[in-house]
């Protein structure tokens, strides 16, 4: 079975699901078969929670502060199992902070509204703007919800903030100065902190 919990520069992330309604330009997973300290990132069957609460209970979490949801694909789709695991962490390790690396397009693919439970099991909420320009999204993202996914990332950010949590949006270094900026201006806008990501690191 390929790996459900991975390292990377010293974080410890959780890939859940290889399931994803975009298809990124600049998506790590095209860079190859794992990041990190993982050999292999690719599930050949999507794991079910006994698979992943088996890798918890296997996986020394000595000094691990914060654990994030991310891997290969988007975890909110895989939300139930996303929910359980992080439910089970904090059962367990009550110290540790959790993030969830999305693109905050769960709304869509679980048809319906999810803030508001993502955000009770969740510390930090994580959202990739990727473009500020709705057009310019859907071709940067290759997402399956074409015309709609820009706006229901956008309101699913508000709702996440709305729930009081951490929120961040990010962008990747690879869309122009000018995008970057008003990239900036949509994250203010939306009540959430702004962070550009690099994507030589793959973070």
């Amino acid at each position: 079975m390929s790996e459900i919990i991975y390292t990377l520069e010293g974080g410890t992330y959780f890939n859940l699901t290889n399931k994803c309604p975009c298809n990124c330009a600049f998506c790590i997973r095209s860079k190859g078969d794992a990041v990190g300290d993982a050999k292999r990132l690719w599930h050949d069957e999507e794991p079910s929670f006994n698979d992943i609460k088996k890798a918890v209970d296997a996986y020394d979490f000595t000094g691990v502060k914060e654990a994030v949801f991310c891997g290969y694909g988007e975890p909110t789709n895989a939300i139930e199992n996303l929910l359980a695991t992080a439910n089970y962490l904090k059962s367990k390790f009550p110290q540790i902070r959790l993030r969830l690396n999305t693109n905050g397009l769960s709304d869509l693919i679980n048809g319906r509204e999810t803030a508001k439970e993502i955000c009770s099991a969740i510390d930090v909420i994580s959202v990739s703007l990727n473009d500020p320009d709705s057009e310019k999204y859907d071709k940067i993202t290759r997402n399956i919800f074409p015309g709609r996914a820009f706006e229901a990332m956008l309101k699913f950010t508000r709702d996440c903030v709305a729930c009081g949590n951490e929120v961040w949006m990010t962008v990747v270094d690879v869309i122009p100065p000018e995008d970057i900026e008003k990239s900036r201006q949509i994250c203010e806008q939306c009540g959430a902190k702004f962070r550009l990501r690099s994507f030589s690191r793959g973070r």
